[in-house]
């Protein structure tokens, strides 16, 4: 049952099944990028959260969620074999999916980035002065904090992903051995 989930998530992820296998490190990257959290002073952590919410960060990253799922949805569906469990299997997943990668996880990856990025002094400088050279800083920054945060959400959907396909099959063995006879039969040439 673990293959078919594996296949599953793969094709919908896009990474393959032997690269979702021999994926080691991101999992161990994701949570020491969330324990550094700990380690914020907590006055800055709230400069920051208000700066991410004067900037829109927060609105965009609720946008971008809904976005990733209207778009990754019929992928999930094409990637799994034909059969009338599909729609079901798709729409648990998503559900599970949407449970554990909440915006304020992804927000805290945002956090981490402009405490690494920038000083508490610098931020209290963002919130009043944004166009100010400052404001150029964040210019220069800020596409690579962005390409940085993508990968971490794209780690934690991936992370996120196959847990959640896993459990939807563990707890709904009908769907998983669905799955595992549409599999064979597409993997078998017409007799």
């Amino acid at each position: 049952m673990r293959v078919w989930a594996a296949f599953a998530l793969s094709c919908f992820l896009g990474a393959g099944v032997q690269g979702a296998q021999n994926r080691a490190a991101p999992a161990s990257d994701l949570s020491a990028l969330s324990s550094s959290r700990a380690n914020i002073d907590p006055a800055k952590e709230a400069d920051i959260r208000h700066l991410l919410d004067v900037v829109g960060t927060t609105a965009l990253v609720q946008q971008m969620m809904t976005t990733m799922e209207k778009s990754l949805k019929p992928l999930v569906a094409n990637a799994l074999p034909p059969g009338e469990y599909r729609d079901r299997l798709t729409d648990l997943f998503f559900e599970k999916f949407r449970s554990k990668f909440d915006t304020k996880r992804l927000l805290d990856f945002a956090v981490a980035r402009y405490d690494e990025n920038f000083s508490d002094e610098e931020i209290k400088g963002l919130l009043e002065f944004y166009q100010t050279p400052l404001g150029r800083k964040v210019v220069a920054v800020l596409p690579q904090m962005t390409a940085e945060l993508q990968e971490d959400g794209r780690k934690l959907g991936q992370d996120i992903g196959r847990d959640s396909m896993l459990e939807v099959l563990s707890e709904h063995p009908d769907i998983a051995q669905a799955l595992k006879e549409a599999s064979r039969r597409a993997a078998t040439p017409n007799q």
